[in-house]
C-alpha cells in the first residue's frame, strides 16, 4: 500500500510542470510574488509570502503558494526560521473539467547567512522541508533540502540588480529536484518597500520553464506598536 502510494504521489510530482499533450515549455509564464519581513522585536521577525504562478503571462493558473515563519536573528550575519507553507498545484497546462488538483502542506526550518564583499551582498540560503502532500484520495510525506546562492548590487542609492541560483534535491527517489536560475532588475520605492522584475530559467530532469517575476517586497518595524 506504501508503495502504491509513493508512485502516486511521483507520478503527479513529475508531471506538476507537464501539461497533457504538449508540456507548454514554450509559453513564458509569469510569477506574481509578495514578501514581508516585519520585525517583532531585537531578536525576532515574521516572515509572510504569498505568489501566483501561471503557465501563461496572464492565464492559466499553476500554482498558488502561502508560506510564513518566525525568523530569529543570531546577528548581523546569522538568521534561522522556522515556518509553514499551504500550496496548491494544478499540475496540467491544459485545462480540463473536474481535473483534481495537489495540495501540500509544507514545514521548513533554513539558515541564512549574510555577507559583503565592498557594494555587492551575498545571501546563503539553507533550507529543509518536510512536505505532506495529497492528490486525490492519496497521501504521502516527502523531505527535500535547498540551497540559494543570492548576489545584490546597488547600481544607484535606488536601482539594483539581483541575481541567484538555487538547486533542490530530494531525499528520496531521484535525487536531483529542480534548479532555479534568476536575474532582475529592482528599485527602492522608499524605505520600507522595493520592488523587482526579474526573469526565471525554471530547469528540471527533463523539461525548462521561462518565466517573468514581479515581486513587492516590505519590510516594517512593528516591534513599537501597541506601545506608548
Amino acid at each position: 500500500m506504501m508503495k502504491n502510494r509513493l508512485l502516486v504521489i511521483c507520478i503527479f510530482l513529475t508531471t506538476i510542470f507537464v501539461k497533457a499533450q504538449e508540456r507548454g515549455e514554450d509559453e513564458l509564464g509569469a510569477w506574481y510574488m509578495y514578501f514581508g519581513t516585519y520585525k517583532l522585536s531585537e531578536k525576532f521577525s515574521l516572515h509572510t509570502e504569498a505568489q501566483f504562478r501561471y503557465y501563461e503571462v496572464a492565464d492559466n493558473f499553476n500554482q498558488m503558494l502561502l508560506r510564513t515563519g518566525i525568523n530569529y536573528h543570531v546577528n548581523d550575519r546569522f538568521m534561522v526560521t522556522a515556518g509553514y507553507g499551504f500550496i496548491e498545484t494544478d499540475a496540467l497546462y491544459q485545462e480540463f473539467g473536474n481535473e483534481p488538483n495537489a495540495s501540500e502542506n509544507r514545514i521548513y526550518q533554513q539558515l541564512e547567512i549574510k555577507d559583503n564583499w565592498g557594494k555587492l551582498k551575498l545571501n546563503h540560503r539553507y533550507r529543509l522541508e518536510q512536505r505532506f502532500v495529497h492528490v486525490g484520495g492519496e497521501s504521502d510525506f516527502l523531505n527535500r533540502v535547498r540551497y540559494r546562492l543570492q548576489l545584490t548590487y546597488p547600481l544607484t542609492e535606488t536601482f539594483f540588480v539581483n541575481v541567484y541560483d538555487e538547486i533542490f534535491l530530494n531525499l528520496q527517489n531521484t535525487v536531483f529536484g529542480q534548479n532555479r536560475l534568476y536575474g532582475a532588475f529592482g528599485a527602492v520605492i522608499n524605505n520600507n518597500v522595493s520592488v523587482q522584475l526579474g526573469y526565471l530559467k525554471n530547469h528540471f530532469t527533463n523539461v525548462n520553464f521561462d518565466r517573468l517575476q514581479l515581486g513587492v517586497f516590505i519590510n516594517a518595524d512593528l516591534s513599537g506598536f501597541g506601545k506608548s
